[in-house]
């Protein structure tokens, strides 16, 4: 293939992108209100609920942590984490009529709808961020580059699991009905409620081999820096997103050859 071809094909694709990210952000969130502003200001009161609540719980610090601090650091990953994968969950049936356009492919639709969520999410991160820096409620990260690998390893591991989901989803219907439940079940092992550095030798060990896990202890350690012990390996959620991601693209393929166009 020519490189003349390939650009041309990308061009195709990220306007093909492009615009199902308009079509799926009005048929979401319509023009009233906010708008598509929506996908920040969800996930930040959800974080901000959160972060109150654990605030009134169990004070200002913990850990020689800012407790609202380290509550948004945390939580805002994991509702990316859920709700991509929530929206993955039979995308392809929803979507069929699309299907007869020559230039859209199953992969788009688990793109755009990842995409949408992890804009949100990081927006929301960003200004949650800002507003509170200027109330001395969050510090300004020791080491931006580790954060943001951080988030891009948990963004990618997500999209892996997505790639999963959204043919699994279509391919049987258990699976529609386990993923509320399985969202829950991953809290314990998000990184959410607590450091490696926290916790004895042995369940570090094994809360260690979870991808979601190392990436939020790079985000922590970008935050904070020197003043936290983060444990972490960078090719965990790198490996497990590769191995994932070809399974993913072997399933959507599958599924596209069997799904019926309506």
């Amino acid at each position: 293939m020519s490189l003349s071809k390939f650009q041309n094909g990308w061009r195709i694709q990220w306007r093909v992108i492009h615009a199902l990210m308009i079509r799926e952000l009005h048929t979401r969130y319509g023009r009233e209100n906010i708008g598509f502003l929506w996908i920040m200001v969800e996930p930040m009161l959800f974080a901000g609920l959160v972060a109150i609540l654990w605030r009134v719980m169990k004070g200002s610090e913990q850990h020689g942590v800012g407790i609202v601090a380290f509550v948004v650091s945390g939580y805002l990953p994991v509702v990316l984490f859920r709700h991509a994968v929530s929206r993955c969950v039979a995308l392809f049936v929803a979507n069929s009529s699309l299907m007869y356009h020559q230039q859209i492919k199953v992969l788009d639709f688990v793109l755009v709808r990842f995409i949408i969520e992890l804009l949100g999410s990081m927006m929301a991160y960003f200004f949650i961020a800002v507003v509170l820096i200027g109330f001395d409620q969050f510090p300004v990260p020791a080491d931006i580059g580790l954060l943001i690998s951080g988030w891009l390893l948990y963004g990618l591991f997500t999209l892996s699991l997505c790639l999963i989901i959204a043919p699994l989803s279509e391919m049987s219907e258990i699976v529609e009905k386990f993923i509320p439940v399985t969202t829950y079940i991953m809290l314990p092992f998000s990184g959410l409620f607590t450091m490696a550095s926290w916790l004895s030798p042995s369940s570090r060990e094994y809360l260690l081999y979870s991808p979601f896990v190392n990436a939020m202890e790079m985000m922590r350690k970008g935050i904070w820096g020197d003043k936290v012990t983060a444990y972490y390996d960078i090719w965990n959620p790198i490996t497990c997103s590769v191995v994932l991601t070809v399974i993913g693209l072997a399933l959507c393929r599958h599924v596209r050859k069997v799904i019926t166009v309506e």
